[in-house]
């Protein structure tokens, strides 16, 4: 190949990536619709039903979403009854985010669909395990 020639797609790791971004979250989407869901929504929620209340900014940063993406998504989920958005009653600006009646209790699905969505991978535990360690890695590498 020339020095100044692409490399093929095929040898592009952007590309795996990204179709592999792209199949895991087809994956989940008829799982998630059966429950009213998003992709991002789901996300959301996890978050939340692992600390029942965050910030906004607390939510950005563990989902790495920009402020913008993530007020948008946040109302449409207050709006569909999922959280509940109050200011912060120690600093106004800031504005926190709770699991409503309805969020709370869809956790009752997660672990159904953790476990078919591992199934789905068909990895074995290890090659899940190293999976998840090489792509932690890559992204703590390439923020």
């Amino acid at each position: 190949m020339a020095e100044n020639e692409a490399p093929p797609l095929v040898d592009q790791l952007c590309f795996d990536l990204y179709a592999a971004s792209r199949a895991v979250t087809a994956a989940y989407r008829p799982v998630l619709a059966e429950l009213g869901l998003t992709y991002p929504q789901y996300l959301v929620l996890i978050v939340l039903w692992e600390r029942e209340s965050c910030t906004v900014r607390d939510i950005a940063d563990t989902l790495r979403l920009d402020h913008g993406t993530l007020t948008p998504l946040l109302r449409r989920m207050e709006g569909a009854g999922l959280v509940a958005r109050h200011r912060d009653h120690n600093d106004e600006r800031f504005v926190v985010i709770s699991l409503a009646e309805k969020g709370s209790a869809l956790r009752a699905h997660a672990n159904r669909i953790h476990c078919d969505m591992k199934d789905a991978l068909a990895l074995n535990e290890q090659e899940f395990s190293d999976l998840q360690l090489t792509l932690r890695t890559l992204t703590t590498r390439v923020s």
